[in-house]
């Protein structure tokens, strides 16, 4: 009979090799039966504390408990047994069939804990108990032999099997005598009885396995090569179960233990002591890890608030100054990323104590979190607290050995002074925060006073932010735009750049440099390039339906948006919705936004490309990317940065390096893009020297998809190879530039076109 793959009272077959070298591993055997001896006598445990609870919801409690220690340590004992075993073929387990043979070792044991909750326990009822767990065992036990696969059947001899079943019986009957023995009792003989016991019950489980181990007999057929095990772990996974197995009872039987002792009224009384004692410990820890940063021992956010609340409540806000200063450490981000976070961790304690040596000893210092500090200092005038952040500064430029370095870190300090920026501590440190964002801007290591036109432009910032979430929300007032791309073979626009714009109530029609920066700062730059991704899908399916049925669109992509899981799935959704073909689409990624983690990067492209999807670098030769890394990226074509173009033919230079990447991106088999064409001898230049698409104010202007169709046509019946668009501006005129990257500030040089 086959049954999961096992060969059941079936006999040897004719052909095949019998595997005969089979051992098993003295010591893990031993731990095998110190685990099940330990489960048992948790059992053992837990069956007296369910009979002892007086409460329903205490006695589930104590069962599931029990149920958890015995089919764990069954189920370990058999997990272990098995790694245990040696023989010369490779040998692996089926990861569904292990957890099914663990849910029934968890059933068995249910069934056993539930027949031991039952008040009045007659012959038959051991009896009917005894037989479903036993057979629950030995179905576990051959469930977990299925999981075993070795590339061998198993053939089981009818006699000993047959013996293991009546062992598992035994077994089985004898574990429900001795629980109910020892559900009452105390005393050390009653305790050195259940230890006998939990070795009694563990010697049977034991021997069950075994026995139906013995009765196994592994042959190869005869058109199955053999394949020799590979690296042994077993000793060390067979240690960790049986390591999480013994806590598990370990844990169990303290529990038990601690419950029993609590039953007690002079232990009720002792305890009582005790746990006031903890309570008073706990509460003293609390309250220093509510008010102090653990690790430099400094006050943190919320001790600061309340102590900076005393503080001003007690200064009369005609006579008394004070000035609240935030600092932040200039990237620290660089030292856990390239030391690790226990490296940070030892530097920020440095720190620490630069600021306190460097501030007086009435002045409060605080630690908010990550490399962010705080120092509130009394003064009489604003020059105080210039001095004072200046001897931070100094101090912090001191070197420090971390970590076989020697490194000089330089911090960013924004100060706000007490009345005159504010009255309250929100005020205060709203401002201070405010003032060290203008420090940081103006290239770090500085300090900065607040001042009104800071609060101006966070309000307008925050102003910004909130219209471009509702407009996000609504979809109003966004807008794209479409620059044409020229394939310098044919003559005709071969693409279009899909460009954001915001159509402002106040502000008018504003480029991506006034609010792509607000929308990767608050976490909204993901669902713009999502939002640009799906209109420009639905616009070009539209142009397809009037004749442009060749055109392609290209799409900008923030590193943040690079960086999300869900990007391939979005871009399926777009092409979907709008019934375009991935062909028709190409994502551009910046050099710097695929400089994150790398591997993660080119998975992600993969993906993307494995799609249909085409794929392009843009603004290349302004990052950090080598070729090293060009080379490992799934990518279609490299457009070249219009700054290498500004000065053609002029400057020798900029012609040779824009000959080298041509060059280059065709020996990678990448198409070639150059953005910012402006003049016929900048187009002329690129013909000669290979490039393959064009973009730029010589050739077509970004226009709304209103205006865009004329322009297709008109494009399409003049030869750029001649004459330029006829809108073109000259260089240099003011409106020529309102697009250029000299406006493109963070990830808006993906969002320009030129």
């Amino acid at each position: 009979m086959e049954w999961l793959g096992l060969q059941l009272f079936t006999e040897l077959p004719v052909t095949g090799r019998i595997v005969i070298d089979c051992r098993h591993e003295p010591l893990l055997i031993l731990i095998a039966f110190a685990v099940a001896s330990a489960a048992c006598f948790a059992t053992l445990d837990m069956a007296e504390r369910q009979s002892h609870s007086e409460h329903p919801g205490a006695q589930r409690q104590w069962r599931m408990l029990g149920a958890c220690c015995l089919a764990g340590g069954i189920w370990a004992m058999h997990f272990i047994s098995m790694l245990a075993f040696q023989a010369p073929v490779e040998m692996h387990y089926d990861v569904s069939l292990t957890g099914l043979s663990l849910l029934i070792a968890l059933l068995v044991a249910w069934m056993a804990m539930t027949s031991l909750d039952r008040i009045d326990m007659r012959l038959h009822h051991y009896l009917q108990s005894a037989l479903l767990i036993g057979l629950g065992i030995i179905l576990m036990h051959f469930v977990g032999m299925a999981a075993l696969q070795t590339g061998a059947q198993q053939y089981y001899q009818t006699a000993l099997l047959l013996s293991s079943t009546a062992i598992a019986l035994l077994t089985s009957l004898a574990a429900l005598l001795l629980a109910r023995y020892f559900r009452n009792g105390s005393g050390t003989r009653h305790q050195a009885l259940k230890y006998g016991a939990s070795l009694l019950m563990a010697g049977g489980i034991v021997a069950t396995h075994f026995t139906a181990m013995a009765a196994m007999t592994l042959v190869i057929p005869a058109s199955t090569a053999l394949s020799l095990p590979s690296t042994d772990n077993s000793l060390q996974l067979g240690l960790a179960v049986a390591f999480i197995t013994l806590l598990i009872s370990g844990s169990s039987i303290s529990a038990a233990l601690a419950d029993k002792k609590l039953q007690s009224k002079e232990d009720d009384l002792r305890r009582y002591g005790v746990l006031l004692s903890q309570l008073d410990q706990a509460r003293a820890s609390l309250q220093q890890a509510a008010h102090y940063d653990a690790l430099t021992n400094l006050v943190n956010r919320r001790g600061f608030n309340q102590i900076f609340a005393e503080r001003l409540a007690e200064l009369d806000a005609g006579e008394s100054r004070l000035a609240v200063m935030f600092l932040d450490i200039d990237h620290f981000k660089r030292i856990n990323d390239s030391l690790g976070h226990d490296a940070g961790d030892e530097l920020l304690k440095v720190i620490a104590n630069h600021i306190k040596a460097a501030t007086r000893s009435h002045d409060l210092v605080a630690r908010f979190g990550g490399d962010e500090f705080c120092v509130v200092t009394s003064l009489n005038n604003r020059d105080e607290a210039r001095h004072l952040a200046q001897r931070i500064m100094q101090r912090m430029k001191d070197p420090i050995d971390l970590g076989g370095r020697r490194m000089v870190m330089t911090t960013s300090i924004g100060i706000s002074i007490f009345p005159d920026d504010g009255l309250t501590a929100e005020e205060l440190l709203k401002h201070a925060d405010l003032a060290l964002y203008q420090s940081k801007g103006s290239g770090r290591n500085s300090l900065h006073f607040f001042n009104s036109n800071l609060k101006s432009r966070a309000s307008l910032a925050l102003q910004l932010e909130e219209e471009l979430r509702i407009a996000l929300l609504e979809e109003r007032g966004l807008c794209v735009h479409y620059q044409p791309i020229f394939d310098l073979r044919t003559g005709q626009v071969a693409k279009l750049e899909a460009l954001v714009r915001w159509q402002h109530p106040l502000h008018g029609l504003m480029g991506p440099d006034r609010f792509i920066g607000i929308a990767e700062a608050n976490g909204l730059i993901v669902d713009l390039d999502l939002w640009v991704l799906r209109h420009a899908c639905q616009d070009l399916s539209r142009l397809h339906q009037h004749g442009f049925a060749s055109l392609k669109v290209t799409v900008n992509c923030s590193a943040v948006t690079l960086g999300d899981e869900n990007l391939p799935n979005e871009v399926d959704v777009a092409l979907f919705q709008a019934g375009l073909a991935p062909r028709h689409l190409e994502l551009e990624v910046t050099e710097n936004a695929l400089m994150g983690d790398i591997q993660q990067t080119v998975n992600l492209l993969k993906r993307i490309r494995g799609q249909g999807v085409s794929l392009s670098i843009d603004d290349f030769g302004t990052g950090y990317s080598s070729l090293a890394y060009l080379k490992r990226l799934p990518l279609d074509v490299l457009k070249i940065d219009r700054s290498f173009l500004q000065d053609v033919p002029a400057s020798l230079k900029d012609r040779e390096i824009i000959q080298a990447i041509i060059a280059m991106a065709h020996t990678l088999h990448l198409e070639v893009v150059s953005e910012g064409v402006e003049t016929v001898e900048q187009h002329e230049f690129l013909a000669r020297n290979g490039c393959d698409y064009l973009q730029g104010y010589l050739l077509g202007r970004p226009v709304p998809m209103t205006e865009l169709r004329p322009l297709l046509d008109q494009l399409d019946r003049q030869d750029i190879g001649f004459s330029p668009c006829c809108d073109t501006a000259l260089p240099g005129s003011p409106d020529l530039f309102a697009d250029s990257p000299g406006y493109r500030a963070g990830a808006s040089t993906a969002r320009r076109g030129h």
